[in-house]
Formats: C-alpha cells, structure tokens, sequence
C-alpha cells in the first residue's frame, strides 16, 4: 500500500514536469517553423544556425513553458482533493486556451516580423486597438484570410496533442494523511517552476538579451520567444523611471547636459537666417515612409521624386537628417512635439503624457497662427485625434470629410484630394498666418494608387505622392501668398524602399528635410546631423520664438550648439554625428555597427540621451 501511493505522489510529480517538457517543445518547434516562414531573413541560414538557435532559445523557452505549467500544476494539486472528471474537464478547457494564444501570439509575430523586423511586442495591440480597420489596412483579404486559416490549424494541432498527452491523471488517492503528504508533494514541485521561470537562482532574472548570441541580429530574433517577449513588453511599458539605467546618474545628467541646446529665448546672432519674413503661412508636409533613396540630390535614385528633387534643389536641403523610429505614430511625436521616440513605447498611447508634452503648433498658435491639420486616413488611428487637438490644432480634416466616393484607398483618402482640399481652404484663407499640416498616406502598404509611372508598385506609389505634392506647390506658386509661404517636406519614417532595408542600418533613418517656398531667401545644403525632434527648434528659432521648453530640440541652423542624430527600434538605439556613428543593442549591451574613432564616447552619449528621455517620460 505504501509502495502504491508513493508511485502515486511520483506519478503526479511526474505529470507536471510532462506538461513542463511538452510545453518547452512546443516553444521550441515554433524556432524554426518562424525561421522558414521568414526565408527571405533566414534563406541563408545553415542546420548549426536553426540549431544554436533553438539551443540559446531554450532558457527563454523554458521560462514560457513555467509560466504555461503553472495552472495544470495547481490543477494536479487538487486533483487530490476533487473528482476526476473535474479536474479533467477544467484541464481541457485550460489547455484549449493556452493552445489558441500559444497559436495566436507565434502566428501573428511570424507574420508581423517580415514587415517590421523585431519580434512582437505591445506597438501591434496599441495599433489594432486603436483602429483595427487601419491596422488592417497593409493586408491583403486573402492574406488575413490565409493568417487565420494558420492559426486555427495550429492551435487544433496543439490542443489535439496537449490533450491526447496530458488529458489523464493516476488513480488512487489515498486516506486524508496521503492526500495532505500528496498535496505538499505537488506544490512543492509547482514551486519549483519558480526557477525556469525566472532563468534560474542567480540575481539576474530572465530577459530577452539572454537569448542573444550572434552578431547578426536576425540569428539573435529568431532565439527570442515571441510570447515572452511580448509579456516583457507589457511589464516593462508602465515602469519609465526603470528602464534603461544604463550609467551612473550624475554620468548621464553630464553628458546630456553637454548635448543640450541652451540658447537663451532671445535667440542667438550666430543662426542662419533663410526667411525674408519673421511671419511666413507654413505649410509642413509629412510624407508617409520618404527615403533619401529617392531623392538624386540626396545621394538617391534618378528621375522618381523628381519634384521633390527639384524643391531640393530651389530651397534648403538637410543632407544629413535621420528620422527617429519606424513608425508613423513615433514620428508624428518626434516632429511635433520635439520629443524623441521610444525604444519600449509610444508616447502617444499615453495621452495623460501627451498634455504635459510642448507642440511646436501650440506655441505659433499663441504667436497669432491659425491652425488646421490634414490627414487623408482614420484620425482616430493610434490615438491621432488627442494629440493633435492637444497640439492646438480643432479643425482636423480626416477621412470622414471627404465625400464617400473618394475614399478609395484602404488608408481612405488618396494623397492627391487631400492637397486638392488643402488648397482650397488656402485659397479661402484670410486675415493672420497660418499653420496647415499635409500628412500623407498613399505611399504606404499595399501601395495601390490612381497612377501609373513605373513598372515597381512600391517606386510607383511613391512617385504618385510626388506628382500630387508637385501639383500642390505649383498652385501655391501661383497665388499671390507665395512670397509670404515656407513650404517645409519631411518624411514620417523610411519605408517601402529600399526593400528589405536592416533596422540596424543607419540608412534605414535618413530621410529628406526640404525647406523651400518664397519666403525662403536662397537655396543650399545644410550638412549639420539632427533627427525630427530638431523640427520644433529650427522652425521656432526661425520665427523668432521661443522653443526653451522643447529639452530635446535644438537649431539645426545654429552652428554653435551640439549636431547629432538620434533614432530607436525597439530594445535599440542609434547616435550619428560627423565623426562617428553607433547602433547599441540595449538588450546584449553590444554595438551592433559603429563608423568612426570615437565611438565609444558616442555610445555614452547615447546611452545618457536614452537614459534622460525615460526620466523625463517618468515625470510627465
């Protein structure tokens, strides 16, 4: 009889480390499985790859599987104490649900990676959730049709072995004495999860660098689990004041100090001045993924932005700018509000931030500027319409002002109706200077536009946008406002083209700022380094008003203060400056790619840039 019930308590102890096994193997098939999926990323990879791959995965994999055993442990728990068929249900229901988001989460990361290029984390949910009707909108019907066939195959597959395996539990329970030594048993070895789950008794716990070690950072996504990654996400988000203490804090209070723009309100003689007027209408057009890859004089591709190419050359070029993230909601904050974008985070998620934020419009709309914002999409999208009613601007023209009938783009309005509507309020426009902002979206996935120009869908796309700003500018040139206009174009982010472009590539952020327009005095190259945060000051500073409450913008036209470029991608960053560029990976404590013999102050540097913005989030 003792003999028996000790098989008994080994038999439970048994089952929970099954289920622990069953569930790292699961975690551990999805390796590969995301690597083929990915060939375009992966085609070159050799079997040791796939195999160091799922070997340096494995710790993370084993923490997922912890936290996934967790519930069946208990349920094995009171197995002791419940009926069978309880316990059997409850396990069935359990596992049916772990296999669906077991499912969900590695479908939808394998999906998403071939167009962002990192692995899953809370960016999807905040865009889905905001408007899933323009989360969607990349995606073909049939493709998300496809996605969901995946999912639902995968997760009947996993559900099918989960209870084929697991479904059962061992006879013979006991008096009240073994079940209390049987209970003691189990939570013993459920407690023990405790230890794959945090990666092991060290102080350090588990985190997504462990998994990395190559020096290609593809390699490096492929050993991350996606569900932990996306859980990491989640915790680390709401904690600012944690995140990125990466040197000491009075080290980073002096270097960030050093990188500041302190020019008094008053302004500073040394500024080049490029306005024939201190208060021109400005018209800022933000052009949806614009690379400085198609621009010639930039260094890009022959006759396809070609109006662009030309304004490049009639106004002022700004040859070493960068954007500051890969996304449209980063850069929107990034250029209106001056306030560098998040490796971790989106600001605009926050709106109680966002109200704390300084807008650049906010500030010319006390000068006396009239505002109004343009957008052809969902304003809504990625709480769009809060920030920019928070940056001062009520009169918002989205999607829904526009006749049903010219909502033909799966972003809604085609870029050229949204210039057309533009410069009909222009046209109407009487009395103080104004403040009208064009954001584009034709140029976006799936890059199907009224045009056709070249052969390549994504280079056509672009070309469309180009020829409707052309038409633009030149009606604008046509009325009697133009030598009171400055016309200023920058691009949201890079994307589209060059295909396929590394996010751990400095090319992958340099896009075009062009300021051009009969306010403008001349033409010519600036080749000082800044980022879109620097929008705000060298507007403001050209304006004559003040910008001291914009911390992280500085005058990209005053010599006298500190130039760099500053750009992230989740979990990274990168710091460009004339002498030396660094892309530093957060997570492995590694550059990535440097240029340059200084390098090392450079990755300081950023790392006290990084490590400021996050204190200065925690406050707001």
């Amino acid at each position: 009889m003792v003999r028996k019930l000790t098989h008994y308590k080994l038999k439970l102890v048994g089952f929970i480390a099954l289920t622990f096994i069953i569930f790292t193997l699961i975690q551990v098939v999805f390796k590969p499985a995301f690597m083929l999926y990915n060939s375009q990323v992966y085609g070159n990879c050799t079997t040791v790859d796939y195999l160091q791959v799922m070997a340096h995965g494995l710790p993370m994999d084993f923490s997922i599987a912890g936290y996934l055993t967790a519930i069946p442990a208990l349920l094995i728990v009171l197995s002791v104490w419940l009926r069978k068929n309880i316990i059997a249900g409850l396990q069935r229901i359990y596992f049916l649900l772990a296999s669906l988001l077991i499912s969900f989460i590695h479908v939808i990361d394998a999906i998403l990676y071939a167009f962002w290029g990192f692995r899953i984390d809370t960016t999807p949910i905040f865009y889905f959730t905001s408007s899933p009707k323009d989360a969607m909108a990349s995606v073909s019907p049939w493709f998300a049709i496809g996605g969901i066939v995946v999912f639902l195959i995968m997760a009947s597959l996993i559900y099918a072995f989960l209870k084929w395996s697991l479904v059962r539990l061992p006879e013979g329970r006991g008096y009240l004495g073994d079940r209390l030594v049987a209970s003691l048993v189990t939570l013993i070895a459920t407690a023990a999860l405790i230890l794959p789950i945090r990666g092991g008794v060290t102080t350090s716990t588990m985190n997504i660098g462990q998994a990395y070690f190559s020096g290609v950072q593809a390699i490096n996504h492929a050993a991350i689990n996606p569900m932990f990654s996306l859980g990491y996400s989640f915790t680390h988000t709401q904690q600012a004041e944690k995140e990125y203490r990466l040197l000491d804090k009075e080290e980073a209070n002096k270097l960030f100090e050093a990188l500041l723009d302190k020019t008094p309100a008053g302004g500073d003689s040394a500024v080049y001045r490029i306005l024939n007027v201190e208060r021109p209408n400005v018209v800022l057009v933000i052009l949806e993924s614009f690379s400085n890859k198609l621009l010639h004089t930039i260094g890009g591709l022959q006759n396809m932005a070609i109006n662009l190419d030309r304004y490049a050359t009639e106004g002022v070029t700004f040859t070493n700018f960068y954007a500051n993230s890969f996304r449209t909601d980063r850069g929107l904050a990034s250029i209106i509000a001056g306030y560098p974008a998040q490796p971790t985070m989106s600001i605009m998620k926050h709106t109680d931030k966002v109200e704390k934020l300084p807008m650049f419009p906010k500030v010319m709309q006390k000068a006396g500027y009239d505002l109004q914002y343009y957008y052809g999409g969902d304003a809504d999208f990625t709480n769009m319409r809060s920030f920019l009613t928070t940056a001062g601007f009520e009169r918002i023209v989205a999607d829904k002002d526009f006749d049903v009938k010219l909502r033909l783009s799966k972003w809604g309005v085609h870029d050229e109706y949204v210039f057309e509507r533009a410069l009909a309020d222009i046209k109407q426009h009487q009395g103080k200077p104004y403040l009208k902002i064009v954001q584009t979206s034709s140029s976006h996935e799936p890059f199907e536009v009224p045009y056709k120009k070249h052969s390549n869908k994504i280079l056509n796309a672009f070309a469309y946008t180009d020829h409707c700003l052309g038409n633009f500018v030149e009606a604008l040139r046509k009325l009697s406002s133009w030598q009171n206009t400055l016309v200023v174009f920058v691009a949201d982010h890079q994307g589209g083209y060059p295909e396929q472009m590394d996010n751990y590539s400095f090319e992958r952020y340099h896009i075009p700022l062009i300021m051009v327009g009969g306010a403008v005095k001349g033409s010519g190259k600036i080749p000082f380094y800044g980022s879109q945060i620097d929008i705000a000051a060298t507007l403001l500073s050209q304006l004559r008003l003040p910008y001291n409450e914009f911390t992280f913008s500085k005058d990209l036209l005053n010599p006298r203060v500190p130039h760099f470029a500053f750009s992230t991608v989740p979990n990274a960053f990168a710091m460009m400056t004339k002498d030396d560029s660094v892309f530093y990976d957060c997570e492995s404590n590694k550059v990535i790619i440097s240029k340059g013999k200084e390098t090392e102050k450079t990755v300081n540097n950023g790392k006290a840039f990084l490590q400021k913005l996050y204190d200065d989030i925690a406050t707001r």
